[in-house]
């Protein structure tokens, strides 16, 4: 196996130094949105759901919750379009693929090396994909 590039090992330590209780105030960082992947309709089992609590915890402790959630599979959503007027509705969503969003988490990070950290921390958790999108305010 080659050896891990710069960026795995410095995300790799980041994530040891938040999970092992590296406090950071973030009154002035950036906030981030976290995407939860997914690919079945099915929910985390408790198991899952252990490893989540226990790293929202983390974000807790550390100041970087805003918020999180699951979302419904897209498949329950409805899609409006109501420029100029036009009153479109449509059930399920935009996107008809395999994978899916099923959750999210709202952070707060310092920077984007953080938020890297944490939305790799937050992929091992959930035991999903993530994807990690900057947030607009």
């Amino acid at each position: 196996m080659p050896p891990p590039h710069d960026e795995e090992v410095r995300i790799n330590e980041h994530v040891s130094l938040l999970l092992a209780g590296h406090r950071t105030a973030h009154n002035s960082g950036m906030r981030f949105l976290i995407f939860v992947i997914d690919d079945n309709t099915a929910l985390a089992g408790p198991n899952e759901m252990a490893h989540i609590d226990a790293f929202n915890e983390m974000l807790e402790a550390n100041g970087h919750w805003i918020t999180a959630g699951g979302i419904h599979h897209g498949a329950q959503a409805t899609v409006l379009d109501n420029r100029n007027d036009a009153g479109l509705v449509t059930d399920g969503s935009l996107y008809n693929e395999v994978e899916h969003y099923s959750g999210f988490w709202l952070i707060n990070a310092a920077d984007q090396d953080e938020a890297l950290a944490l939305a790799a921390a937050g992929s091992k958790a959930c035991n999903r994909k993530v994807e990690l999108r900057p947030y607009l305010r």
